[in-house]
């Protein structure tokens, strides 16, 4: 999913998941994300299958500890292995 103005005008929330096909904490990550979106507060996520990206400094950083979600990616994560919600909301509500 790619940033962008949406339709209402609402400047969408950017988070970034680092995640594995085959991992089902990653899906459930993933839509316990996107269950937080609202028309005023619209959710953008790019999904990065570590896996699949070809880099191995990438797959060592995240290997034990997918699914990863950053808000920021010059900020520490999120969370990892489950949403945290209080802080995802802490974020959408800046």
């Amino acid at each position: 999913m790619g940033a962008g103005r949406r339709g209402n005008g609402a400047q969408p929330m950017h988070f970034t998941l680092y995640s594995r096909s085959y991992c089902h904490l990653c899906q459930d990550m993933l839509d316990a994300l996107l269950r937080l979106q609202t028309p005023a507060r619209p959710i953008t996520v790019d999904v990065i299958d570590i896996d699949a990206a070809g880099d191995p400094a990438l797959l060592a950083r995240y290997d034990e500890l997918v699914p990863v979600l950053y808000a920021d990616l010059s900020q520490p994560e999120l969370c990892h292995y489950f949403l945290d919600e209080a802080k995802v909301r802490a974020v959408l509500n800046k």
